[in-house]
């Protein structure tokens, strides 16, 4: 029945009276909706209301009154919610009657977001504050819905799933399941996507064993778990590493007619890359394919990351090449991960081809993979390069983010285009992008590389103006600067700002110092400073040597290095490495053996990398006796040498005529497994023709008798029969035709000419020469016309010594 526009009801407590003005009554519409939870009611009046006048007080509203209004509101969902927010505004308390009326007409209009939110503020209220708990909740809302057939079940179960999504957003695991299972202690069985959701998140939070007794439990309880509670129980017992309890969960699954699903198969391949490795995940893969589970692109990606993550990148691409076979369309993740592989390993190359299949396959690229293509082209220095095609991307319009950004940016200032860099930050304003400390300490750094250490602190002052705190790696970057340009009082002063802003300088900052000092040719500052330092350690020593070794003082780095080991101090190994290396560069190999010998007395086992480095100094300087030694040490170590260790053994051997040995070195090699390379067969091959044209050339070769020469077929043929594994390249050829030219075998060098052309390798001006030379010499004019007529065609311009051999030719003719 219809009602007086406007009531006035006393607020006894207060003695203030609140203006109610009526809504609209329900339209006939709105009373065809499904039946309420509550109670029917004559009356459908709605009232709203204002403060007072006299001010803003605390009112109290009688909560039968507002559960009775929230009762009338139940077709009109939006004045409910307003309604809601006006009462607490105005400053009435709700209490547990008050906050189910509510949560029964958002359930009514399936109002989630809003439900959540309600949810959201009471779990992050105290129980003090809202006088009720939980518990006390699903109480009213269970009695208030009594009598309506249906449907305080289907409000109970709606707010029991988001209270339970609510508690696990928090990371409430415990308040989670025990919500979950007060429907059980009322009566009602919770709906199985609230366990699926809440056992899914324990999971990623590391509590993979609470999610196998909820499992059981629920069994208990007699709620059927469906296909992705199934699932979720393989990824549990898969984390654990419980396989055998994991392929068990799809004998269940067989057993009550469930179907394996894709996400399963998935989670158990995956599971079994990351604890048993890549090749049992894709034997799963395979075997599980061919009992017609369903394997779609996720397991391929978990086995092709698995492999990247390995660095077992050929079998990587296997699976690529075989899940297209199998009809399965890779996606940009995949590629992204094969791509990114190849990037660390330094196979740009490779990582390109991808990238381009990628593209011509229609799947587009982003800042992600674009990011590791032009990480590694910086890192294998081709930064020029790096740089204009991150502006190709740019203008492309792919969506660039802050880290590749960076990328450009640190690319720029290596390039010391500075100034081109900072107004890639500036871009970055005006795409309103967040500029972090890390892009200004790139700059800063940049700056700092260059010397132009005012515009570097400018950048430093900028960036406090903006609001971005430096951070210690900020003031490490300026504090090396000023160092290394001899400005020690103005780093002295950054150090004061540092403590001024609360961080402490760390060995770090103290190492920039060292280091800076060093460069800037102030050795005896840089060890005054360290004797300054409180509480040296091992960094600081090893800074002292690193300094003086960039430095190029490498006589001072072994004197410190010296003085250092005399009281039983040895800096740090990656230290002792830069010494090294730098004492063989000098030709100092007596200092860089004495270094090795004093690291293995200190039970400091060198890297094979230093092994090597010392290896190649005595082999260029002819000393293979030692080279041997130092060899026979690193095999005595228990450490396989790698292929460049053993090509410069045999090197070494060949430049001293001692081709057996050489030979020796060879076959000792195959013998441990390390296969040859192209430069390997190169250097033998090119030992023997030098020997031969060596023993040609002996004067104690009498005229009559014929030269007896060294057989490089083996070797050459043993080349040939890798096939594509290892192909000879242009300079290998060069070096053959070089040899045969030399030796008087024209016909030879002809044919090896020949093969490389037919193989698809360019000659260069190298390789021409001793043709040239040959023909020549030997009066054959037209074929050097020929020959030089060749090498016009492809593009290559004589060099003065090519023209020399040319002009004494053609004279002599």
């Amino acid at each position: 029945m219809w009602i007086p526009s406007t009531r006035l009801i006393s607020c006894r407590k207060f003695g203030t009276r609140i203006q109610l003005t009526r809504f609209n009554s329900a339209s006939p519409l709105a009373q065809l909706s499904p039946a309420a939870e509550f109670p029917e009611a004559e009356e459908q009046a709605v009232y709203t209301y204002r403060k007072d006048c006299a001010g803003d007080r605390f009112i109290d509203l009688n909560a039968s009154r507002v559960v009775e209004s929230f009762y009338n509101l139940k077709n009109e969902p939006n004045l409910a919610c307003s309604f809601f927010t006006q009462l607490k505004e105005s400053g009435f308390h709700h209490n547990v009657d008050t906050y189910a009326a509510f949560i029964r007409v958002l359930c009514r209009w399936r109002l989630d977001r809003k439900l959540q939110s309600l949810l959201s503020e009471i779990v992050g209220s105290k129980e003090s504050d809202l006088g009720f708990d939980i518990t006390a909740l699903f109480e009213v809302l269970r009695e208030g819905g009594e009598g309506v057939e249906g449907q305080h079940s289907s409000v109970l179960v709606r707010v029991l799933d988001m209270l339970v999504k609510e508690y696990v957003r928090v990371g409430m695991f415990d308040e989670a399941i025990d919500a979950l299972f007060l429907m059980k202690r009322r009566g009602f069985l919770p709906h199985i996507m609230s366990c699926n959701f809440l056992m899914n998140r324990l999971i990623e939070h590391g509590k993979v064993d609470m999610v196998v007794v909820i499992y059981r439990h629920l069994k208990m309880l007699g709620l059927n778990p469906n296909d992705y509670t199934y699932g979720i129980l393989v990824k549990a017992h898969c984390r654990k590493g419980n396989f055998e309890e994991a392929f068990d969960v799809f004998r269940v699954m067989e057993e009550v007619g469930v179907n394996p699903t894709a996400f399963a198969c998935s989670t158990f391949i995956e599971g079994l890359c990351s604890h048993k490795g890549s090749d049992l995940g894709y034997e799963a893969l395979r075997k599980l394919r061919a009992a017609k589970w369903p394997i779609d692109t996720f397991s391929y990606t978990a086995v092709i990351r698995g492999f990247c993550s390995e660095m077992k990148l050929e079998e990587a691409v296997e699976v690529l090449f075989d899940m297209v076979n199998e009809g399965v369309a890779p996606d940009v993740c995949i590629y992204g991960a094969l791509i990114h592989a190849y990037c660390k390993a330094g196979n740009l190359r490779q990582a390109e081809a991808l990238l381009n299949d990628m593209v011509s396959n229609g799947i587009k690229t982003n800042c992600v993979i674009v990011s590791s293509i032009l990480q590694c082209k910086c890192v294998m220095g081709m930064v020029s390069e790096a740089v204009d095609q991150f502006k190709e991307v740019r203008d492309s319009g792919i969506f660039l983010d802050e880290v590749l950004y960076n990328i450009a940016v640190d690319a720029l200032c290596k390039l010391g285009k500075v100034e081109e860099a900072e107004e890639l930050l500036n871009e970055m304003k005006d795409r309103h992008m967040s500029l972090d400390v890390v892009h200004y300490t790139t700059l800063i750094a940049g700056y700092c590389r260059q010397g132009k250490l005012v515009d570097a602190k400018n950048i430093f002052e900028k960036m406090k103006e903006r609001g971005v705190e430096p951070d210690i790696i900020t003031y490490n970057v300026l504090v090396g600067g000023f160092s290394r340009n001899g400005l020690i009082e103005e780093a002295f002063e950054l150090l004061d700002c540092m403590e001024t802003q609360g961080l402490k300088p760390n060995s770090e900052t103290h190492n920039r110092i060292i280091e800076g000092l060093c460069m800037a040719g102030k050795v005896k500052e840089a060890e005054a400073f360290l004797n300054t330092l409180e509480g040296k350690c091992l960094e600081n020593y090893s800074a002292m040597v690193d300094g003086c070794c960039k430095a190029n003082f490498t006589r001072e780095a072994y004197k410190q290095f010296s003085r250092l080991f005399k009281r039983r101090i040895l800096v740090k190994k990656n230290s002792c490495f830069k010494l090294l290396s730098s004492l063989c560069m000098e030709g100092e190999c007596d200092k860089a053996l004495i270094l090795l010998k004093r690291m293995l007395d200190c039970n400091v086992e060198p890297s094979q990398m230093m092994y090597g480095k010392l290896i190649g100094a005595f082999c260029r300087n002819g000393e293979m006796k030692r080279a041997q030694w130092v060899f026979d040490l690193l095999v005595e170590r228990g450490v396989t040498p790698n292929v460049i260790t053993y090509t410069m053994m045999i090197n070494g051997y060949c430049k001293v005529n001692c081709l057996r040995q050489a030979r020796g070195i060879f076959n000792d090699m195959k013998e441990r497994g390390i296969k040859p390379d192209v430069i390997t067969y190169t250097v033998l091959l090119d030992g023997h023709l030098k020997e031969n044209l060596k023993r040609a050339r002996s004067l104690q070769c009498v005229k009559e008798r014929e030269v007896e020469k060294i057989d490089d077929s083996p070797f050459w043929s043993e080349l040939n029969d890798m096939g594509k594994q290892i192909e000879p390249d242009v300079f290998c050829y060069t070096v053959l035709i070089d040899g045969h030219c030399k030796t008087n075998n024209f016909k030879d060098a002809i044919d090896l000419y020949d093969e490389m052309i037919a193989r698809g390798l360019q000659p260069d001006i190298v390789t021409y020469t001793p043709l040239l030379s040959s023909c020549l010499s030997r009066g054959d004019i037209d074929r050097a016309i020929t020959i030089a007529g060749d090498m016009s065609f492809r593009g290559i311009k004589p060099d003065s010594r090519a023209m020399s051999v040319l002009q004494r030719g053609i004279l002599k003719a």
